[in-house]
């Protein structure tokens, strides 16, 4: 008698704890449901299913202007003090070799390459250089990145990679300078660099005037 009596006990612990747990999940789904303002009139509550990520950049132009109006800008440095010198130098060895060409930073690389490969221009079209010197038609001819100590982090190496292959098809130099360089070790570069363009340009010309020189002249 005993043994029933402790069975009975047992069984109406278990059955009293599972409806003391449903009626415990019922009223927090209720609670939940309140909160969301979720009714049978109002089934959908105040939930968006498809929620607008809050971050997502506006492309209307008047939303930009209402965005841009209430918000507030501070100025940025364009390069860095290290960054600055390597400009600084490379303005340095213009100056010196004489030369028109101009000193261009930050410079995005999907201005001033193209490919006839929509998939290679988008892997490229967002890259910056650092520095860019240019022609005085504006023809790029060198590409300058400063690498600093913490530089070679993650991806670095690969990204850098991208660049420049994609820098290299196109025919314009690149160089790299890290914290060991001085500033007129990027002088000394850039001269270089300046006397085999000029070479280049003076081979060139030579060569289209000797072709000039042999040219047939037309029966009269």
């Amino acid at each position: 008698m005993a043994d029933h009596y402790l069975f009975a006990l047992l069984f109406g612990s278990l059955v009293t704890g599972i409806y003391l747990e449903r009626w415990r999940a019922l009223w927090a789904k209720r609670k939940w449901l309140a909160k969301q303002g979720i009714t049978k009139q109002n089934p959908k509550g105040n939930l968006s299913w498809f929620p607008k990520p809050a971050n997502s950049p506006a492309t209307d132009p008047a939303e930009q202007l209402r965005i841009v109006t209430g918000a507030s800008f501070e100025k940025r440095r364009l390069l860095s003090k290290s960054e600055a010198r390597v400009l600084y130098a490379a303005e340095k060895a213009i100056g010196q070799a004489k030369l028109t060409w101009r000193v261009m930073a930050q410079v995005s690389l999907g201005e001033v390459l193209s490919s006839p490969d929509a998939s290679a221009y988008a892997a490229i079209n967002s890259k910056r250089v650092d520095i860019l010197i240019v022609s005085s038609s504006g023809i790029p001819i060198t590409a300058i990145e400063y690498q600093g100590s913490g530089h070679y982090q993650g991806s670095a190496v690969t990204r850098d990679a991208v660049k420049k292959e994609a820098l290299r098809k196109a025919g314009v130099r690149y160089i790299e300078v890290t914290p060991e360089h001085n500033p007129d070790d990027l002088v000394r570069e850039i001269l270089r660099i300046a006397k085999l363009e000029q070479e280049k340009t003076t081979s060139a010309t030579s060569h289209e005037q000797s072709v000039a020189c042999v040219t047939p002249t037309a029966p009269t």
